[in-house]
């Protein structure tokens, strides 16, 4: 990686950290699309859980006191089911299906029903999102706004919210981690290409993501519910809008 891109990519990480840190969601998928624009897919998908475990799981210890740990059992078990299942077919995505995946995900998530009650503090409804999001995870790199959905019709609090998302999203980057770097063996396909990201790299981009994560938090604390909610839609349907764009467009200029 060159100079420039290495400043690049360290202020897109704080940028987007930061955006996590206020709504929970939206900056995995601003970071995955620059990640996947100047990478190859499995490069990006390793740099990208490395920060977002990074980001999300200081995220969940600076609000470890609003954990609802009672949801996260589930969500792991329904997690390891759909890890089970790509590994079994070794499954790599296209960056043009990435950037699809990517811009489609928070439209998927909006267009859902209002008498579709996917509310995760309901029974079995924990394991189903862990299933759907680790595998949406595993293809686009990032699942928030459809994890969001699970949560937006609930009675907690966004400071619950933020918490536990926080923790279920560092499972899925983690898994993430797991699934490229040792069952589909992308890193190794990454060396032969001479596409390996360096490994100070993946050190640079943690402090940097707690940075983000913490000066997120600060604007979240002064956010009221009402407020968090509104802008979180709005944010991810405009970042979806354009991923899909690109997606096109890389599409027809291939």
């Amino acid at each position: 990686m060159s100079a420039l891109l290495v400043i690049a990519l360290g202020l897109v990480v704080v940028a987007t950290a930061i955006l996590s840190g206020i709504f929970g969601m939206a900056g995995g998928i601003v970071l995955m699309g620059f990640l996947v624009s100047v990478l190859p897919v499995g490069a990006a998908m390793m740099l990208h859980g490395v920060t977002q475990a990074a980001s999300n799981g200081y995220r969940a210890w600076l609000n470890r006191a609003h954990i609802r740990w009672e949801i996260l059992s589930l969500y792991g078990a329904g997690a390891a089911v759909a890890l089970a299942g790509l590994t079994a077919l070794s499954f790599v995505p296209d960056r043009e299906i990435v950037f699809l995946a990517l811009g489609t995900v928070p439209f998927i998530a909006a267009a859902l029903p209002e008498g579709l009650a996917l509310d995760i503090t309901k029974k079995g409804m924990a394991a189903a999102a862990g299933f759907i999001i680790t595998l949406i995870n595993l293809v686009a790199g990032v699942a928030g706004p459809l994890l969001d959905v699970f949560f937006v019709r609930t009675s907690l609090t966004r400071h619950e919210v933020v918490a536990s998302k926080a923790v279920t999203q560092t499972v899925s980057h983690l898994l993430k981690l797991v699934y490229f770097g040792l069952l589909v063996r992308e890193t190794v396909r990454m060396e032969s290409e001479g596409a390996s990201v360096s490994w100070w790299v993946f050190l640079m981009v943690v402090p940097l993501a707690m940075l983000g994560t913490t000066l997120g938090k600060k604007v979240l604390d002064r956010m009221s519910d009402t407020n968090f909610r509104k802008w979180s839609q709005w944010v991810v349907l405009t970042i979806g809008a354009v991923f899909i764009a690109r997606g096109l467009w890389t599409l027809y200029a291939a």
